[in-house]
């Protein structure tokens, strides 16, 4: 039972072949950029081969999944023989709204759901949906299942999730806050539990996804029940490139000062703010701590004390909306890595009972492992997360269950 998880963005397509019936195995991997632009880039690892590479125009994603597919078919680098042993597809989606507090095999009605949502995820839904209705052109006979970034936090409850606006824009235009990376956040709260021997319905966790895009989310008795990102991706932790939380005044006032129009002012609070705006230097946190550790550079060093603060301010909250902590989990490219971070951060946690094992956190990355000290009330975790495997997960029970 071979299925491919497609996450297609806007000018980029990734991709796995996984074979679930074989202990998930992960038969192929890639990634291919530039689509829509010249010389798109391919890169395909297939299991126990060299890595392919192939530079040419791909104007469209139709164009770039056929030559995924074809990659994965091809006689030297392919890994399989016919396109007859894909059993499902599965998307990641990033908005489902409301519509969706589980994955969904996908309909017309599915697809016109996801449609109604781009208004609330411009980015990301109309990039998702051209990965959809090209694998429907080019596998038409083969089951496709949408699973959702949003769903697993449609558990929170209405006064976690409401802003204090007229409840109308509520009533009509749903506006409220929807929390993202949910398939991650769920995969490694999991893991975690499945490790510790934890039971998930008697728990109180956070989850801290920590990369270009990052969120914390609160767990109780294995539902969110608060997570840091709203509407958008935007709100919540610093990030990358995007600001975080921000007081919606001073948008309007720097919109008027600076004679912003929306489109500037979305690209401001999403591509130049966050680490890289406070820096100066980069969004990648290697750069910056390079920078700050190594040469001493004020900006950057400013920009780690705010990343690490506003972590640990979410932390906080969450432990005191839930009455207590139980699990801490790092996770995502920097939760994984950055060690430093996860030390900086659980730095003056310990009044909560957060006591982590500096010898057993120091080089550790992408592994899952106890960071904390056994006298340690809160037990701190790194817990490497699998998105692609959830999504190949949800696709198997779901096709299998049509069927």
């Amino acid at each position: 039972m071979k299925i491919i998880v497609l996450n297609c963005g806007s000018s980029s397509i990734k991709y796995q072949l996984i074979d679930m019936a074989n202990n998930a195995d992960l038969l192929a991997k890639g990634l291919l950029e530039r689509v829509g632009l010249k010389d798109s880039e391919l890169k395909h690892q297939p299991k126990a081969k060299e890595t392919y590479k192939l530079i040419q125009d791909v104007s469209n994603h139709e164009i770039g999944i056929n030559l995924i597919l074809k990659a994965l078919l091809d006689i030297n680098h392919g890994v399989i023989k016919s396109i007859d042993e894909i059993f499902a597809v599965g998307h990641r989606v990033a908005h489902g709204g409301e519509n969706f507090s589980t994955s969904a095999l996908i309909t017309d009605d599915v697809t016109k759901d996801i449609e109604k949502c781009i208004e609330l995820a411009p980015l990301h839904n109309p990039a998702n949906l051209k990965g959809i209705r090209s694998m429907q052109k080019l596998l038409p006979n083969i089951p496709q299942v949408a699973v959702f970034d949003t769903a697993f936090h449609q558990t929170m409850p209405d006064y976690a999730y409401l802003y204090a606006l007229p409840y109308s824009l509520y009533e009509e235009d749903r506006i409220r806050r929807y929390g993202f990376h949910g398939t991650s956040h769920k995969y490694v709260f999991e893991q975690a539990c499945d490790a510790l021997f934890l039971k998930k319905d008697n728990i109180k966790a956070i989850t801290c996804h920590l990369g270009n895009g990052a969120s914390v989310t609160a767990i109780k008795n294995g539902k969110s029940v608060d997570s840091s990102m709203g509407l958008t991706p935007v709100e919540g932790l610093i990030m990358g490139t995007r600001c975080g939380d921000l007081d919606s005044g001073a948008l309007l006032y720097i919109m008027k000062k600076q004679n912003l129009n929306l489109d500037q002012a979305n690209d401001l609070i999403n591509k130049k703010s966050g680490v890289l705006g406070i820096s100066g230097i980069s969004y990648d946190m290697r750069d910056v701590e390079d920078a700050a550790w190594k040469n001493s550079n004020k900006r950057a060093l400013l920009a780690l004390q705010m990343y690490y603060y506003r972590v640990r301010k979410y932390i906080g909250a969450y432990a005191a909306a839930m009455g207590g902590l139980d699990l801490l989990i790092f996770t995502g490219g920097i939760g994984e890595n950055g060690f430093e971070t996860r030390e900086k951060i659980c730095e003056n946690l310990e009044f909560i009972g957060v006591n982590i094992d500096k010898e057993k956190n120091h080089g550790l990355r992408a592994k899952l492992e106890l960071i904390s000290k056994p006298e340690s009330k809160v037990k701190v975790m790194v817990v490497p997360t699998n998105e692609e495997l959830v999504i190949a997960q949800d696709t198997l029970r779901i096709v299998a269950q049509e069927k």
